[in-house]
């Protein structure tokens, strides 16, 4: 009886021991990240060209990607996705009279903002879809009012002829104007690669979607820096 526990003892401590190594060997091996990437949404082309995975010839994929876009922040600054190069963000549509589910998306982005304040490669953006009145000095105010936990929040604004197929065709979500004070726009947070390609929407007033959010930051940092060789640690 003696023998058999010890021997179960130390079955026990060989697993303890090894799981662990053989979980990372299957995650990551050989510095290639075996991890399930997020998915690429938007439309997609298959193109002629291969490139090779293993031993297998696979079709190279163009992803959608957002368009140019030429935008203005709070503090008068241009905003460009060059602004983002080597990094990504998290974008989200608003306009400053709006009031209720709109105080409650800001409380969860500044949650994020929060968490990521330290990271040089995570921005948050949101857009105004009423330039007529969020002028870059009502931005300003509005982004005082919020108080965001990172100076990487930025709150731009945009000729309508802009943001709103920015909205359309870019992030391929709705931002139009239906009457003086009605505006019909996305409560979605958007989150862009490196490569502009959207990689996950969330409900922005979604205590289970902010979760999932901040969870998938994560996994696009890891997928960007082992794409760049950065190392993580």
């Amino acid at each position: 009886m003696k023998i058999a526990a010890v021997l179960k003892k130390i079955t026990i401590l060989v697993l303890v021991l090894l799981v662990p190594g053989f979980l990372y060997y299957l995650l990551v091996s050989k510095g290639k990240n075996r991890y399930l990437n997020l998915p690429v949404y938007g439309p997609k082309t298959v193109l002629k060209t291969t490139h090779k995975v293993g031993h297998n010839d696979v079709p190279d994929t163009l992803y959608h990607s957002l368009p140019d876009f030429k935008l203005t922040d709070q503090n008068g600054n241009t905003v460009t996705p060059k602004t983002f190069t080597n990094q990504i963000f998290i974008a989200n549509f608003f306009y400053t009279h709006c009031q209720g589910v709109c105080d409650e998306i800001n409380n969860n982005i500044n949650q994020l903002a929060a968490g990521y304040a330290g990271s040089k490669m995570v921005n948050f953006v949101s857009i105004s879809v009423d330039p007529e009145r969020d002028s870059t000095k009502a931005l300003k105010s509005y982004a005082n009012g919020v108080k965001p936990a990172s100076a990487k929040w930025l709150f731009l604004r945009g000729d309508t002829s802009v943001v709103y197929p920015l909205a359309h065709n870019g992030f391929l979500v709705n931002a139009l104007q239906t009457g003086k004070d009605n505006f019909i726009y996305s409560d979605k947070l958007i989150l862009i690669d490196e490569d502009r390609r959207i990689r996950g929407y969330y409900t922005g007033a979604s205590s289970k979607d902010i979760s999932k959010l901040a969870d998938e930051i994560k996994v696009l940092i890891k997928e960007e820096s082992l794409k760049n060789d950065t190392p993580l640690y």
